[in-house]
């Protein structure tokens, strides 16, 4: 049995600009924000610290440039959930993942 949610927010991007929260609301409205997402099959996040740190921001804000990186990463996973990838980028070529430096260094032998 899960808990219900206190609070949800919702987040649009464009592509162009930094992603703006769209929606937010407690309880009842909560459950209408994760609802229509279900609905439009959306796909959903939870991370209570973060929906607090958002939910802080007026309708139609930008995120904070301190949230960027966890936002996108979110996006990125929501969009290979969905199948999509942002334009211009292949998803077949080869990424040189490797570290510039070593993880671990020891001592010289």
């Amino acid at each position: 049995m899960s808990k219900k949610p206190r609070q949800a927010i919702a987040l649009s991007y464009d592509g162009a600009s930094a992603p703006s929260l769209t929606a937010k609301g407690d309880d009842e409205l909560a459950e209408t924000i994760l609802a229509i997402a279900r609905e439009y099959e959306v796909p959903i996040y939870e991370n209570a610290e973060l929906v607090r740190l958002l939910a802080r921001l007026e309708l139609g804000d930008a995120i904070p440039e301190a949230l960027y990186r966890t936002i996108a990463e979110i996006i990125a996973f929501a969009w290979h959930l969905k199948g999509k990838c942002p334009a211009g980028f292949d998803p077949d070529a080869e990424r040189d993942v490797s570290p510039p430096l070593p993880l671990l260094s020891g001592p010289a032998d």
